[in-house]
C-alpha cells in the first residue's frame, strides 16, 4: 500500500510526519477487539482533531481488520490517579457485606 506525502506548493511538505511541531494534540486510542469486549488502549498518536486521530487510528491501530470499534481521547481530557500513590489510593475500604461470608443463607434455601 502506498502512502502519498502532502504537498505543498507542488513540492513535499518538509513538515509532513513532525506533529509535534505543529502543536497537534496528543490523543490516546482505545480499540476494542470484539463485539463483547472491553476497549483496551492501544497508544498514542498526534493529530490536528478527532475525525484524522480517528482515522489515523484505524490505520496504525488496526492494519489487519484487528478490531470492531476504535475511540480517540484527548490526552488532555484523561485524568488519572498517581502511581507514587497507589497505596493510599486503592486501599482497601472495609465493606464486609461485598463478601459472600457475610451473608447467612437461609435452611429452606438448601445448597448453593
Amino acid at each position: 500500500m502506498a502512502y502519498s506525502v502532502p504537498h505543498v506548493d507542488g513540492e513535499p511538505d518538509p513538515e509532513f510526519g513532525r506533529s509535534e511541531s505543529r502543536g497537534w494534540p496528543m490523543w490516546e486510542v482505545f480499540v476494542r477487539q470484539r463485539r463483547g469486549m472491553s476497549h483496551v488502549h492501544a497508544g498514542s498518536l498526534h493529530a490536528p482533531d478527532a475525525e484524522t486521530a480517528l482515522q489515523h487510528a484505524r490505520d496504525v491501530y488496526t492494519r489487519r481488520v484487528e478490531g470492531v470499534s476504535v475511540w480517540v481521547v484527548p490526552s488532555s481530557a484523561i485524568v488519572a490517579s498517581d502511581p507514587d500513590e497507589a497505596d493510599a489510593f486503592f486501599e482497601a475500604i472495609e465493606k464486609p457485606y461485598r463478601a459472600a461470608t457475610y451473608y447467612e443463607i437461609p435452611d429452606e434455601v438448601g445448597q448453593m
